[in-house]
């Protein structure tokens, strides 16, 4: 999901601001790291059952956690966070019993784990969950009402863990291989959730939606959205076939909604050539209306832009061509790619995520109007990077780096397509991550090696200096005679990379070092300057 400091929107992010040199606590070790407690069991399924009580704003249900044994222990750790309370865990009908240790909840089993053996715990839980304050960045439960005076509900739980309205193991490395996912919900409101609508029951006074998803599924990407909707439907024709669109809106907004999600099959169209098949037909695709801004949860996508065009109609860039599409369609769709089918394994990676997802929104407008409006919208948003702190974050303790992960991870995408200097070698690269990588939990060097071997360059350094400093290469050049000098400054060991320069409006690569360097011009001139497209800063230096 989207952070921005723009204008009139300043959105305060302390998770974002936090010192990464900083003391961390138990609680982010036993959140962040893959604990003993954890490593032991792999997900295999979950079913989440769920009853929302908008009035009293109260759930209970239960999560049958369902797992395959890859090392015997007898001690299994979930996470479940307060004000909600575990009401009791068994397995095979037996009662268990635990030790909390604040949101993490250690399970003593009764039953002897076999490897390779299939197993299930039972959880039960109940309570008032933590109202969402700043939803999706401050997450939990929104409870609005709509125009009519419905109950309008919606979750959402990036950075502060699903974990916060359900209990599973809540971490992003371990993902289960399908879900159900059963809404409990009054009559006259609609319950929609992840995958597939399989059936509605009636009970008593409430109607419950049983959603099937047949895919893995990240515990962020889960979500529960309750409302007074209306349905209206189309098929797209993509790489794969016939893949089902779905649209969850409020009643009074469903002629508004059928113009604007008309750019959901452009979106399509633009990111299966740039990206491969949408990851989850067997899961369809869904816009779904909440009551907040918007987030990317799996073949779920939520929806709160206002159906405008831009970030709540402002362009983030600056040029223009922010306009020219709804941000939260084309960015919370571009993470059905890179967040749900290519998932970090650790939050300090989350520019894997962000980054690409951001460069989404470029590469969208480079489909559909030229390679031109791409860059000048790519390049607009270098106004948004701070250069305050490391892309990536420390590990193991459920921490992001900077929310610079959106624009200076777009703009070194971008400055890596000119490197390559073969759009055709750079889609196989973005179609190949996505194929490599399908359906997997990663770690940012994954991604960083693989560029790497595809495209035949060491970009070792590269990487090293956009995501793990908070510098931006300074080219500083100088001109004597008929004479052009230049180098880097501000890098990292090892960062040699190349630029295109401007001399009298002609382009030449120039290859810099932290050496000066020199290079011969026809003539004396004084006109030098750097192809806008390299996420450089070219300083002149007087003599």
């Amino acid at each position: 999901m989207k952070r921005i400091v723009y204008g009139f929107l300043i959105l305060l992010i302390p998770a974002f601001s936090l010192s990464q040199s900083g003391e961390f606590t138990k609680q982010d070790t036993l959140r962040g790291s893959i604990t003993p407690q954890r490593a032991w069991w792999d997900l295999t399924y979950y079913h989440l059952e769920v009853d929302v009580d908008p009035e009293q704003k109260y759930i209970s249900g239960k999560n049958a956690i369902h797992y395959r044994v890859i090392d015997s222990m007898d001690r299994l750790q979930i996470d479940l966070q307060p004000p909600l309370l575990i009401d009791q865990i068994t397995q095979d009908g037996e009662i268990l019993e635990y030790e909390s240790i604040g949101n993490a909840h250690f399970i003593s089993l009764k039953k002897t784990q076999r490897i390779g053996e299939l197993e299930q715990v039972l959880v039960h839980y109940s309570g008032n969950p933590r109202e969402a304050s700043f939803p999706p960045w401050d997450g939990g439960f929104s409870w609005k009402t709509d125009n009519r005076g419905n109950a309008f509900v919606a979750t959402s739980c990036q950075g502060i863990g699903a974990s916060i309205w359900w209990p599973n193991k809540d971490h992003l490395y371990d993902e289960p291989d399908s879900m159900r996912i059963s809404i409990g919900v009054p009559k006259k409101l609609m319950g929609v959730g992840n995958g597939r609508l399989e059936r509605v029951e009636e009970k008593g006074e409430k109607n419950v939606y049983h959603w099937v998803v047949r895919n893995p599924i990240n515990n962020y990407g889960v979500n529960v959205n309750i409302g007074d909707y209306v349905n209206f439907n189309e098929q797209y024709k993509g790489e794969k076939g016939r893949l089902d669109l779905d649209y969850y809106v409020l009643r009074d907004n469903l002629n508004k909604a059928k113009d604007q999600f008309l750019q959901v099959p452009m979106m399509l169209e633009a990111f299966e050539y740039w990206f491969g098949p949408y990851p989850f037909y067997e899961d369809s695709f869904k816009l779904v209306e909440v009551p907040y801004l918007g987030m990317e949860h799996q073949s779920s996508i939520t929806y709160g832009n206002q159906y405008q065009n831009g970030y709540l109609g402002r362009d983030l860039s600056g040029s223009g061509w922010g306009m020219e599409f709804d941000f939260i369609i084309i960015h919370e769709a571009g993470h059905e790619w890179f967040a749900n089918n290519i998932t970090y394994k650790d939050a300090a990676d989350m520019w894997v995520h962000e980054g690409f997802t951001a460069y989404s929104e470029n590469l969208y407008l480079d489909y559909h109007y030229g390679n031109k409006a791409a860059a000048d919208y790519v390049i607009g948003t270098r106004m948004n990077i701070k250069n305050d702190s490391p892309v990536i974050g420390p590990y193991g303790v459920n921490k992001r780096g900077s929310s610079d992960m959106y624009y200076k991870g777009s703009n070194l995408l971008h400055t890596l397509r000119q490197l390559i200097e073969d759009d055709a070698l750079w889609r196989e690269i973005l179609r190949g991550l996505n194929e490599e990588f399908y359906h997997q939990t990663v770690t940012s060097k994954q991604i960083e090696d693989y560029i790497s071997n595809q495209s035949g360059k060491d970009l070792t350094a590269f990487f090293n200096q956009y995501l793990r400093t908070s510098n931006i290469p300074v080219l500083e050049y100088r001109t004597k005679d008929n004479t052009l000098y230049f180098r880097y400054t501000e890098i990292v060991e090892g960062f040699d990379m190349p630029v295109q320069i401007l001399i009298n409006d002609e382009p030449q690569w120039v290859f810099p070092k932290a050496e000066w360097t020199e290079l011969s011009l026809e003539l004396n001139t004084s006109k030098v300057e750097l192809d806008r497209n390299f996420f450089v800063d070219f300083q002149k230096i007087e003599d």
